[in-house]
C-alpha cells in the first residue's frame, strides 16, 4: 500500500526516537566532526596544489630552483592525513550509534505491536489473513529499522556534507558556485519524477509480499487436504501468478529507481565541464588560484555525492515509510473495550449462566442471534446442536468476551460479565477446541500452560485423567518430550488428549468443549468420554458436538438453528417430540447405519 500520511508517519517514528534524544545528540555531534574534517581536506589539498604551482611557475618564468619550504609541505600533509583518521573514527562511531538507536527504536516497535496484537479483539484476527500479519510483525519491522540505520547514518551526514560543501564552495568563488547550481532545479525535478514513479512499485511489492506469505502459510498448514483433492496445481498457478507479481513489482521498481543514477551522473557532468572553463578562465584572469580551482572540483564531487546517497536512501525511505505506516495501522486498531479498573470478582464462582435477552450479529446487516434466553443451573452439562452457522461458537464466543452483545446481557452467579475483568472472567472456564494447539516445548509444559505452577505430580494426575500417561511414557523422554505444533511425534487424538489434560489441569469453574472429540478415533474418544464425565461431575459444562450420540446424558439440549434457540431439553423429550433435533438425530443415525 502506498503512503498515505508521510508527515505524520515520520513524526510517530521520532516520538519513538525520543528516549534515545542524548545518543542522537552525540550522532549529530559526531557527524559534524567527521564531516566537517572531510569538508576541510580538499581545502587544504587546494593549498598545496598552489604552493606546488606557483613554485613551478616561478621556476620556469625565471629559470630558477624552486623555492618550497619542505617543512610546510611535511606539515600539511600529516595534518590532511589526520583529518581523514579523525574523520573515519567520527564515521565509525556515527555508523555505530545510528545503529544501535535503530535496534532500540525497532525493538520498542516490535514491544508495542506485540503487546497491540494481545490486546486486539478476536474480530480482527477473523478479518486479516495469518501471513499478512506475519509480514507486517516481521518484514515490515525489519524494513523500518533498515530505514532508520541508513537515515542515521549516511542520510545525515549526506545532510551535513551538503550544507557544508556548498558554504566551502561559496567562500571558493561564488560565481562559479551559481553556476554550478542552475543544475540543481534539473536534478531535483529527476530525482522526484523517478521517486513518484517507483513508489507505487515499491509499496505494491510489500502488499503482495503479505499475500504471498499468506497463501504459502495456508497451503502448507493444509498441505495434506491440498494433495488430497488433487489441488497442487492449482497453488502452483495461484504461487506462480502472485510471484510473477511481485517479481514484476521489484524489476519496475528497481528499474524506474535506478534511473536516479545515469541523470544525476550525467548532469554532474554537464556541471565539471561547466567550473573547468569557468575556473580556468578565472585563473588565467588571477581571480582564483589553480589549488582553487582544484579544491572546487572536489567539492563539487563532494556537492553531488549526497545527492547520489539521497538518491539511493530515496527509495529505501520509501518503502521504509510504507512498511511503518502498515505497522502504525495495527497500532491505530480499535482494541477491546477498556477495562475501566474492574476489581469485582466472584470470590466461590458455582457457575450459574444466564443468557437473558442477547442478541448479536457479526455485520450489522445481518441477524445471527435474535433474543436468546438461556438458564443453566451451577453443574449442568449443556449440549449445543445444530447445523452449521447456526450460532454455536458464537455462544461461546459471547460467554467468554471474545465479541460484546449487541442487546440484553450475560451473567455468571448472577453477575453480569461486562462488569468483570476479562482476565478474571476467562480464568473461569477451561476450553479444549476442535483444532489442538501445542506450543513448541515439553509435554509437561504444554500440559502446564494453563497453571504454570503446577507439580509434576498434579500434571501427572491430569494425564492419567485425560488417559494420555501412558502414551506419554511411552515417548523417548516421557512427560521431558519436546513436541511442537505441527509435531508428528503424536497423533492427532493424542494431541487432543493432551489439550484436555491441560484443560483438567485448570480446574476450572465452567468447561467449554468445541467438537473436543471430533478429530479422535472411537476407542481414544472412549477415553476422553470417561475422562470428560469424571471432569464434568459439579461443574458447568457446554458441549457443542455434531455427534449426538455423545450427548445423550447432557442435562439440557440447545437445539440452535440460524441463531434462535428453537428447542430445548433432555435427549429423551426432544426425541418424542418429533421435531427438528428428531430430524437432526435420525439423519445422523441413518448415515452411520449406511455408513457401517
Amino acid at each position: 500500500m502506498k503512503p498515505r500520511h508521510v508527515l505524520g508517519t515520520i513524526r510517530r517514528l521520532v516520538m519513538y526516537m525520543r528516549p534515545y534524544s542524548i545518543a542522537l545528540w552525540i550522532i549529530l555531534a559526531v557527524a559534524v566532526l567527521g564531516t566537517a574534517f572531510q569538508i576541510i581536506a580538499p581545502k587544504l589539498i587546494g593549498e598545496i596544489v598552489t604552493i606546488l604551482f606557483d613554485e613551478t611557475v616561478k621556476r620556469i618564468q625565471n629559470e630558477q630552483p624552486m623555492d618550497i619550504r619542505v617543512e610546510n609541505i611535511v606539515n600539511m600533509l600529516f595534518g590532511l592525513t589526520a583529518l581523514y583518521i579523525f574523520s573515519s573514527i567520527f564515521g565509525y562511531i556515527q555508523q555505530f550509534l545510528a545503529g544501535n538507536v535503530a535496534q532500540r527504536t525497532v525493538h520498542d516497535i516490535r514491544k508495542d505491536l506485540n503487546d497491540k496484537l494481545s490486546r486486539l479483539p478476536l474480530r480482527f484476527y477473523d478479518d486479516h489473513a495469518h501471513g499478512e500479519l506475519l509480514s507486517r510483525a516481521v518484514y515490515d519491522v525489519d524494513q523500518v529499522g533498515n530505514t532508520l540505520q541508513q537515515v542515521l547514518s549516511q542520510f545525515l551526514s549526506s545532510a551535513i556534507m551538503f550544507v557544508g560543501v556548498l558554504v566551502m564552495m561559496f567562500s571558493v568563488s561564488p560565481w562559479l558556485t551559481f553556476a554550478f547550481l542552475l543544475i540543481l532545479p534539473v536534478s531535483f525535478f529527476g530525482m522526484r519524477a523517478v521517486a513518484s514513479r517507483s513508489r507505487p512499485y515499491f509499496t505494491g511489492m510489500q502488499r503482495i509480499l503479505g499475500e504471498l506469505n499468506s497463501h504459502v502459510e495456508e497451503t502448507y498448514s493444509g498441505h495434506a487436504l491440498v494433495k488430497v483433492y488433487g489441488k497442487e496445481n492449482d497453488n502452483i498457478q495461484t504461487f506462480k501468478r502472485k510471484n510473477e507479481q511481485l517479481y514484476y513489482a521489484n524489476k519496475m521498481a528497481q528499474f524506474i529507481s535506478g534511473l536516479m543514477m545515469p541523470i544525476i551522473s550525467i548532469l554532474n557532468n554537464l556541471g565539471y565541464i561547466v567550473i573547468c572553463i569557468m575556473g580556468g578562465a578565472l585563473a588565467i584572469r588571477g581571480a582564483i588560484t589553480v589549488g582553487d580551482v582544484q579544491a572546487f572540483i572536489q567539492y563539487a564531487r563532494n556537492f553531488s555525492q549526497p545527492l547520489i546517497q539521497a538518491a539511493n536512501i530515496a527509495n529505501l525511505l520509501q518503502s521504509g515509510l510504507a512498511s511503518a505506516e502498515r505497522i502504525f495501522e495495527i497500532l491505530d486498531e480499535a482494541e477491546e473495550s477498556p477495562e475501566e479498573d474492574k476489581t469485582l470478582t466472584l470470590e466461590y464462582p458455582k457457575g450459574e449462566v444466564r443468557f437473558e435477552h442477547v442478541q448479536f450479529r457479526y455485520k450489522d446487516d445481518v441477524p445471527l442471534i435474535e433474543d436468546m434466553n438461556i438458564h443453566v443451573k451451577p453443574g449442568e452439562t449443556v449440549a449445543i446442536v445444530g447445523p452449521t452457522g447456526a450460532g454455536k461458537s458464537t455462544m461461546i464466543n459471547l460467554l467468554m468476551r471474545f465479541y460484546d452483545v449487541n442487546a440484553g446481557r450475560i451473567t455468571i452467579d448472577g453477575v453480569e460479565i461486562t462488569k468483570l475483568s476479562r482476565e478474571h472472567l476467562r480464568s473461569l472456564f477451561g476450553m479444549v477446541l476442535q483444532e489442538t494447539w501445542l506450543f513448541t516445548g515439553s509435554i509437561k509444559e504444554n500440559i502446564a500452560f494453563g497453571k504454570p505452577v503446577a507439580t509434576d505430580e498434579e500434571i501427572m494426575e491430569a494425564a492419567r485423567m485425560a488417559h494420555a500417561d501412558a502414551f506419554i511414557r511411552n515417548l523417548p523422554e516421557g512427560y521431558d518430550t519436546i513436541i511442537h505444533e505441527g509435531s508428528d511425534v503424536l497423533s492427532q487424538g493424542q494431541k487432543q488428549l493432551l489439550t484436555i489434560a491441560r484443560a483438567i489441569l485448570a480446574n476450572p469453574v465452567i468447561l467449554l468443549l468445541d467438537e473436543a472429540t471430533s478429530n479422535v478415533d472411537s476407542r481414544t474418544e472412549d477415553h476422553i468420554q470417561k475422562a470428560m464425565r469424571k471432569l464434568m461431575e459439579g461443574r458447568t459444562s457446554f458441549v457443542i458436538a455434531h455427534r449426538l450420540s455423545t450427548i445423550r446424558d447432557a442435562d439440557l439440549i440447545l437445539v440452535m438453528d440460524k441463531g434462535r434457540i428453537v428447542e430445548q431439553g433432555r435427549h429423551e423429550d426432544l426425541l418424542k417430540r418429533r421435531g427438528f433435533y428428531y430430524d437432526l438425530y435420525r439423519s445422523q443415525f441413518e448415515t452411520a447405519t449406511m455408513i457401517s
